[in-house]
């Protein structure tokens, strides 16, 4: 029969032998160790999971800053090409100054396509059910997308350029007193996704495609690298020029009105004041009341505002009733999308010029409201 002392021993042998377990239970495994950030070069398997699986998490991404998920590289075969989809123009034109020849590229979004409300063809669904990395905005643009890049069959990273930018809100921009910042009927959270018209944001998208387009294709990493060093000595010089356009025009005579909350970023970086919206909405999709119409038109009376700015993926019935009922004038402009390559916009920075100097020509030779 055992003694005390046996039993006593044995007992203690146990509990040791358990907190060995439970404390090995959250250790990391030697292929834990292995991974690495999106910047790495090597990523653990372990790893895929997250990343196989980042589509999944793409309802939850609205407003948030978070940066890229764990990404493994893709095995590719000799002279074999990462394919690469972006959702729009925009998003495709700066990933393609850092992927250049090395990757092959597809817009899912055709030219003037307003994001909000893009239904995809079967087309769409091939093209990015081959896809090896999708980048979208993640902000809420691609709204009517959400459901397919939920769903896809492959399993392929969807990234959204945005990780790491710190996103306006409703309330940051003032919005109208019964928009709250939470999701409205169109599925918004509150997040304004229009943050390319700000420069500084796209210097941060870059930084982004370059760490995602090396670590699944670590082998060109270093091209990637300086082809995101130049472009990004190309945003700066950029973003000086758009300011000294804007200090051309006085701090009085910047007021927007524009067809929904798209300028807020623009006006924030570039000392413009946004008066009001057609469409109290970051979404096209959503409807002004007629009480909501008749309080912008008073603001602009009060505010003497020269011109109603459009973008030309949305519709301008409403703002173009609006600007013939305030006397005031009606311009359109490349804002969400580029223009054909014969266009004013061909590309992200002739795009910002473009919109930069049909906002100053408007507001500084528009007529003043009628009733002033």
């Amino acid at each position: 029969m055992p003694t005390r002392r046996f039993i006593y021993q044995n007992v203690l042998v146990l509990v040791a032998l358990l907190l060995l377990v439970l404390s090995g239970c959250g250790a990391p495994t030697a292929t834990d160790a292995a991974a690495t950030d999106a910047t790495g070069e090597a990523v653990a398997a372990g790893d895929a999971h997250e990343a196989d699986h980042a589509h999944d998490e793409l309802s939850d991404a609205a407003g948030q800053t978070a940066e890229l998920p764990a990404l493994r590289a893709v095995p590719l075969a000799a002279g074999e090409k990462l394919r690469v989809v972006a959702t729009t123009s925009i998003i495709a034109d700066v990933v393609a100054q850092v992927g250049g020849d090395l990757i092959t590229l597809a817009t899912l979004l055709p030219l003037g396509a307003d994001p909000h409300a893009y239904t995809p063809t079967p087309q769409d669904l091939r093209t990015l059910n081959e896809a090896q990395v999708i980048f979208i905005n993640g902000l809420g643009l691609e709204e009517a997308l959400l459901p397919v890049l939920e769903n896809l069959d492959n399993g392929a990273p969807v990234l959204s350029v945005n990780a790491g930018v710190e996103p306006l809100s409703l309330a940051d921009e003032h919005a109208h007193e019964e928009e709250t910042g939470e999701a409205d009927a169109h599925g918004h959270t509150g997040a304004d996704p229009h943050t390319w018209l700000d420069v500084a944001n796209v210097q941060r998208w870059t930084e982004t495609i370059r760490q995602a387009l090396s670590a699944l294709d670590p082998a060109h990493a270093g091209a990637y690298a300086a082809a995101a060093e130049a472009y990004q000595a190309t945003l700066e010089a950029l973003d000086q020029e758009l300011r000294a356009m804007a200090e051309s025009l006085p701090p009085e005579q910047r007021k927007l009105v524009t067809d929904h909350n798209e300028f807020a970023y623009f006006a924030r970086a570039y000392g413009f004041t946004v008066i009001g919206t057609v469409i109290p909405s970051l979404s096209t999709l959503a409807e002004p009341s007629a009480q909501e119409l008749a309080a912008l038109q008073d603001q602009m009376r009060a505010e003497g505002v020269s011109a109603i700015f459009v973008g030309t993926g949305v519709s301008p019935s409403l703002a173009r009733q609006l600007a013939q009922d305030a006397g005031v004038e009606l311009v359109t402009l490349y804002a969400a999308s580029l223009s054909a390559p014969d266009g004013p916009a061909p590309s992200y920075v002739e795009l910002m010029r473009h919109v930069m100097q049909t906002i100053l020509d408007a507001l500084a030779g528009g007529s003043t409201y009628a009733g002033n």
